[in-house]
């Protein structure tokens, strides 16, 4: 199943000169570009994997790559220029850095779906790629941390008698990581979330296909709570490690503690890291990247 696609496929895109701009990276692994998990409306869902050249511990990390609900390869850019994928593969660790497709295309819940269909993907191959199907941990950062938050927060169960392979696999993980994710959608700086301007285009049709004319306030408000991972803690949840800046003028730090409190209110542990003067994010993140790695070693081990 594994085939190693060196290099990403064309990018027929706009933004093709911002993807040229590489980011700094430790580069301490091989990289499998554009493997294909999914489709979705004729299109394909991709991630990239990136395996340690050093030893591996036999553990995967799902990763969510999404930014301003939007995702492609300037977002994996910016991603991999954060430093997680670099850290995860120094612990040892496999990362499915997955893109769970763009709010110009697919709704946030549709989003959340493609993720647990990449968690089935990566636990139907898992020996391929040498890890264990479980436990298997889930991270995400800005808007990729919200979308995995939700996906972890609301798992597929497997399905044993399933005729498709991959769907006798469930979607919990065992450990969850985020960086500075919106969290309260109805409680977004002191009102709800500005879906028609507030995070650029497509961002409208995160709560509907048709984008938001025709749907009234009610009906906006309830999309906005099912699409609020500190509104849908459900059940005993995964352990979550949240970090985010005091200083973040993107996703204030409230909604971290929001979800924080949701989780250990529902009875779950959930830890929130405190960047002092952090904002979204902070010259030398990568020091906290570093930290959630030995969290996600000591938590899969």
């Amino acid at each position: 199943m594994k085939y190693p696609i060196l290099q990403p496929v064309e990018l027929l895109d706009a933004r093709e000169g911002a993807f040229r701009v590489r980011p700094k990276t430790e580069g301490d692994w091989r990289q499998t570009c554009d493997h294909v998990y999914a489709e979705a409306l004729g299109v394909g869902l991709v991630m990239d994997v990136f395996e340690p050249t050093g030893a591996g511990n036999g553990r995967g990390i799902v990763d969510v790559v999404c930014g301003g609900w939007q995702a492609d390869r300037v977002r994996l850019n910016e991603h991999l220029g954060l430093g997680l994928v670099d850290a995860l593969c120094a612990e040892g660790f496999t990362a499915f850095a997955v893109s769970p497709g763009s709010a110009s295309l697919f709704t946030g819940l549709q989003m959340v779906a493609h993720v647990r269909a990449a968690i089935r993907h990566v636990r139907q191959y898992a020996a391929a790629w040498g890890v264990a199907a479980e436990p298997l941990g889930l991270a995400g950062a800005s808007a990729g941390g919200h979308i995995a938050a939700l996906a972890a927060l609301a798992p597929d169960p497997a399905e044993p008698s399933a005729r498709e392979p991959w769907r006798r696999h469930g979607t919990a993980v065992e450990a969850v990581g985020c960086f500075f994710p919106p969290t309260d959608l109805l409680d977004f700086d002191g009102g709800v979330f500005d879906f028609a301007g507030r995070a650029g285009r497509g961002t409208a049709r995160l709560l509907f296909e048709d984008g938001l004319a025709g749907h009234d306030e009610e009906a906006v408000r309830a999309a906005a709570e099912a699409l609020s991972p500190a509104r849908q803690v459900r059940g005993t949840p995964p352990p979550f490690l949240l970090i985010h800046g005091d200083a973040d003028p993107v996703v204030h730090l409230s909604q971290s503690e929001k979800l924080r409190d949701a989780l250990l209110s529902a009875g779950g542990e959930a830890e929130l890291w405190v960047k002092r003067g952090g904002r979204h994010p902070w010259p030398g993140v990568r020091a906290e990247a570093a930290r959630l790695a030995s969290w996600f070693a000591a938590r899969l081990a």
